[in-house]
């Protein structure tokens, strides 16, 4: 495995998740010479995608100009395809050295109780001896986590308030040795084991968060589903991170955003937003939605008229 092909992999300027996911399986198998010859069906168990998605990804990485084909073959049969990784920059290009001097208790690297680059116990992510800006390389007591990655997978997904929210949740432990112990037969790598803990903490979140009154009737703002503008976009954005959704109604290799988007306009429709209602349980929602718009408007009492 090259450590300068799995950052340029997270780096790389792909467009859908699933380039990233097929990206950093190939950058995890590549040798020094940015070289990788994993098959088709190592790609699918890597990345959880089926073979026909993987190979249109595949297709779209050389087109983008990421990987080439080097015409090589290897195996038994001598037909799996070796590629090449493209523009790979080393860390001894990229990265400045520092004279012996500077390497104790610098401030650009980190160092133990410093103020600026966090301390000793720190409670962030609920670990221990963490600095605030550690390098990438840098884990935690777990072998395959790296905060860094971490973060930047839960950016290409959700909000900066979620992620501020998940770094300072008190079940954050709770939450990784759950997952831990749900994957421990599984024989993922660190770029499959990062993607699934960040779809695992976004949909686990809602657990934690207090309920909510439930809405009496009558009293919505939206008259069509029971949800006001406001809910059926952040809760739009939250169904699309839910695997079950995305296996449901992602269409090719949309984006999350592009996902969200379908998903709100179902919930502007009474009918679809009550077969999502379910999912929107799952996410934080705590009403109940009427199929039939009119069923939300409280009927008006009838008065009795009284004869002269």
């Amino acid at each position: 495995m090259s450590l300068d092909a799995t950052l340029w992999a997270w780096k790389a300027p792909v467009n859908t998740a699933p380039q990233r996911l097929v990206l950093l399986s190939l950058a995890d198998r590549a040798g020094e010479d940015h070289t990788c010859f994993p098959s088709y069906e190592r790609l699918v168990q890597d990345t959880l995608l089926n073979r026909k998605t993987v190979v249109k990804v595949v297709s779209e990485l050389i087109e983008l100009g990421l990987i080439r084909d080097t015409g090589e073959r290897k195996g038994a049969t001598k037909q799996v395809k070796v590629y090449k990784l493209l523009n790979v920059v080393g860390r001894e290009e990229s990265t400045p050295k520092l004279k012996q001097s500077q390497k104790r208790n610098s401030t650009e690297i980190g160092t133990l109780n410093s103020p600026k680059n966090g301390t000793l116990n720190s409670p962030k992510f609920g670990t221990q001896n963490l600095s605030s800006n550690l390098p990438i390389e840098s884990k935690n007591k777990n072998s395959w986590l790296s905060l860094k990655i971490l973060k930047k997978e839960l950016e290409l997904a959700t909000d900066s308030e979620t992620i501020e929210h998940i770094k300072t949740a008190k079940w954050f432990e709770r939450e990784l040795s759950a997952f831990e112990n749900f994957n421990a037969d599984k024989k993922h790598n660190p770029a499959v084991m990062h993607y699934l803990f960040a779809d695992w903490l976004l949909r686990n979140m809602s657990k934690y968060q207090p309920q909510t009154e439930k809405p009496q009737a009558g009293k919505s703002s939206n008259k069509a589903t029971g949800l006001s503008e406001k809910q059926i976009q952040a809760f739009a954005k939250k169904l699309s991170l839910l695997p079950e959704i995305a296996t449901k109604y992602a269409q090719g290799t949309e984006t999350y955003d592009q996902l969200a988007i379908r998903l709100a306009q179902k919930l502007q429709n009474p009918s679809e937003a009550k077969k999502l209602e379910p999912y929107l349980h799952q996410v934080g929602f705590s009403g109940v939605l009427n199929e039939v718009a009119a069923r939300l408007v409280p009927k008006k009492k009838k008065h009795a008229v009284c004869a002269k």
